[in-house]
């Protein structure tokens, strides 16, 4: 798929996980159409590798960690005025765990980071269409079936209006599943440019060439990131732009981010800088981004819905239940009542846990998700252990988490079941290589 094999696409390198991996990868294919379906795949795959390698599952201290967060969640709960809502919101959380330590076993390969990469950028096509027709074509329609089988609903001009938000029900939501998508997509783009370079001229009448899936890839990439503009989320635009610098960066590229952080900064000045200056790039940039970036084009939002207001109200309430939180899912009741406005989250992940659990849970949280970063980056830094044809696919994965840690700063995506268990499954990918490869350190040291 994307370059694999159908031989390679399906293989495991345990025979007896050879089923898991199988639901895992029909589960994230149809997982953007149908959650549930996609997500019963998925947990059946957890469930069947935590009965096949329990035992190396809980040796891992990364999810003794995850284990401590548990009961330290748990006890917060425990806390909260509102205790039923707490305990609800831990099912945000908890299963998750159980979830990430079962694929982390799973996955282990970077060619299975390879495959679950081009199988959730072919899984974002229907999501586009569906998404342009909205925009562009007046789609309006809800199609379910079986309520959590099959629940689609798409609102004509998009959800705000003029934004495009598909069936993800709101354009921010959307645009965080484009990104992580997009790049992914790019990775897997670069490499199959290198691999057209490299297979073009050796290329025989009776072989597929390899330009047609680089052709797929390159249209899709390109609806992927069209779509993504027309989401008009702020912070998706960042992101995005950030991944490209990164992989240029990686690639050494040095005129190609040149010029990238030259646009950049032309619009970054046609929003932001003093009224003569802005004029003047005002010329060459579209009001459609930087009159967005400015707030602009939205005068009036009122001052309740400004992240710097809900971030310093989450913060009050972390210095006001600094240990245990004011409990999960309190902040939206809490504000409405301070600022008579009804709000879903603060938009910073990590602001609402201190404020929600206490610091000492957000602080294990922000560590554990630390060390796996670490981690992955001291593994692609050795070249040794990846070869240099997988470091492209690998080092995609990292920077889809860093991307999903800024993000979280300014947004909160744990509230929607997509971007939560996509999220999950990235950070598994990471771990279940890291884990091989640290696995293989220790056989070759006690071999020598």
């Amino acid at each position: 798929m994307l370059g694999a094999s159908l031989n390679k696409a399906f293989y495991h390198p345990n025979p007896n996980l050879q089923f898991s991996w199988q639901c895992t990868q029909l589960g994230l294919l149809i997982f953007p159409l149908s959650p549930f379906l996609g997500a019963v795949g998925i947990v059946l795959a957890s469930l069947i590798t935590w009965l096949r390698h329990y035992r190396t599952i809980i040796s891992r201290p990364l999810n003794w960690g995850f284990a401590l967060l548990s009961v330290l969640l748990i006890i917060t709960a425990g806390f909260a005025d509102d205790k039923t809502s707490a305990f609800l919101g831990l099912f945000n959380l908890l299963p998750f765990f159980f979830i990430f330590a079962g694929l982390s076993v799973l996955m282990q390969t970077t060619a299975q980071l390879r495959q679950i990469a081009g199988i959730l950028v072919i899984g974002s096509v229907p999501v586009v269409i569906l998404g342009w027709g909205q925009l562009f074509l007046g789609w309006n329609f809800k199609l379910s079936f079986l309520w959590l089988v099959l629940d689609w609903g798409i609102a004509s001009g998009g959800n705000p209006p003029g934004r495009m938000a598909s069936m993800l029900m709101h354009a921010n939501t959307l645009a965080a599943y484009l990104v992580i998508v997009f790049i992914l997509g790019l990775g897997l783009w670069l490499e199959k440019t290198l691999q057209v370079e490299m297979l073009q001229v050796h290329t025989s009448p009776h072989r597929p060439s390899p330009r047609y899936p680089f052709i797929f890839l390159t249209v899709v990439l390109i609806a992927n990131f069209i779509a993504l503009i027309f989401t008009n989320s702020r912070n998706g635009w960042a992101i995005a732009i950030f991944a490209c610098l990164a992989y240029a960066l990686y690639q050494g590229w040095h005129l190609v981010v040149s010029i990238f952080v030259g646009i950049v900064s032309t619009v970054l000045l046609a929003a932001f800088a003093p009224s003569p200056v802005a004029q003047f790039f005002r010329r060459f940039v579209p009001a459609f981004f930087w009159a967005r970036l400015n707030d602009d084009m939205y005068p009036d939002r009122p001052v309740a819905l400004m992240r710097r207001t809900q971030w310093e109200f989450a913060w009050s309430l972390t210095q006001q239940h600094p240990w245990t939180g004011s409990g999960l899912r309190s902040f939206s009741a809490l504000y409405q009542a301070k600022m008579q406005i009804s709000l879903g989250h603060p938009h910073n992940l990590f602001l609402m846990l201190s404020a929600e659990t206490g610091l000492p849970s957000t602080l294990l949280f922000c560590g554990l998700l630390a060390w796996i970063l670490i981690a992955g980056v001291q593994l692609l830094r050795q070249s040794h252990y990846l070869e240099k044809e997988h470091r492209l696919i690998f080092f995609s994965y990292l920077t889809v988490l860093v991307g999903w840690v800024l993000l979280n700063t300014v947004d909160v995506t744990l509230f929607d079941f997509r971007l939560n268990t996509l999220s999950w499954v990235i950070l598994s990918a990471i771990c279940g290589v890291v884990y091989r490869h640290q696995r293989y350190d220790k056989l070759t040291v006690n071999q020598n």
